[in-house]
């Protein structure tokens, strides 16, 4: 471990995947207990429209991916309030939407699209000093709202109705919530791409539930576990000379594999 740190990116990856880490176990638990993990992967997916129209206009691809992922999230959101019915049908719509429109505007845009891959599939690696300060303070934005406003999310994530008829603004930190999401989405896109980011979003949450008594507990034990998960995938794919994005979910994924079936050797038991 002390040779990788010897490497520049590598360090800035490391930073970069315990910030990363953090995030989606603070706002990936406010997702799960309020059952908004499809919405989320709608997100991730409509946040390659503003990728593909970064491409076509020279602008920075996280940036516009930022706008396009807040932008599909209000709408999602908003969507989705007055038709909960179809609420499937309008994620799918607009999720849909989102990657038709990035691969138009990749197709409209002059020479080859070298880095494309890299939002699909991640590029941790490729983290720059710069882009951690921002994850920094993308971090500690999240926590810091997630603090302000930790009661009102307990309240709306397990009572929305009762939250409501107690004054709790239930509609306003629903958008605020999609818009952390959004956030973090396009952040976790650096580590293992828009395709793999749900997996960030969920697999350390789903085994930090079945131990946490409270919500704050769950929000730290996913964020430990997601340190675990990047760290022991970055290790692997330096090692390996793998794909570290890919290496990083498989990591969690096994981690998951294991979790349900020491659960399932011990009911038996």
């Amino acid at each position: 471990m002390m040779e990788l740190l010897g490497y520049e990116f590598m360090r800035n990856a490391i930073f970069a995947g315990v910030l990363i880490s953090i995030a989606c176990g603070v706002v990936g638990s406010l997702v799960v207990v309020n059952r908004m993990v499809f919405l989320s992967g709608g997100i991730a997916h409509a946040a390659y429209g503003g990728i593909g129209l970064a491409f076509f206009l020279s602008l920075p691809p996280l940036l516009c991916a930022a706008v396009f992922a807040i932008v599909a999230a209000v709408v999602m959101g908003y969507l989705a309030l007055g038709h909960r019915h179809r609420i499937d049908t309008v994620i799918g719509a607009v999720w849909a939407a989102g990657m038709a429109v990035g691969i138009l505007f990749i197709d409209m845009s002059p020479g080859y699209a070298a880095d494309l891959m890299g939002y699909l599939f991640g590029s941790i690696l490729t983290v720059s000093g710069s882009e951690v300060v921002m994850m920094l303070v993308l971090d500690i934005s999240a926590i810091a709202i997630t603090a302000v406003f930790y009661r009102q999310f307990v309240a709306m994530s397990y009572d929305e109705d009762f939250a409501a008829l107690r004054g709790v603004p239930v509609r306003a930190l629903y958008f605020l919530l999609l818009i952390m999401s959004a956030l973090t989405v396009v952040m976790t896109i650096q580590a293992v791409g828009l395709i793999l980011v749900i997996a960030l979003l969920t697999i350390p949450q789903f085994i930090a539930e079945r131990f946490a008594r409270s919500l704050l507990t769950m929000m730290v034990t996913a964020s430990v576990l997601g340190v675990l998960f990047t760290l022991s995938g970055l290790v692997l794919s330096y090692r390996l000379n793998l794909s570290s994005g890919a290496t990083i979910i498989i990591v969690a994924s096994f981690a998951l594999f294991l979790f349900l079936a020491a659960g399932r050797f011990f009911r038996r038991a």
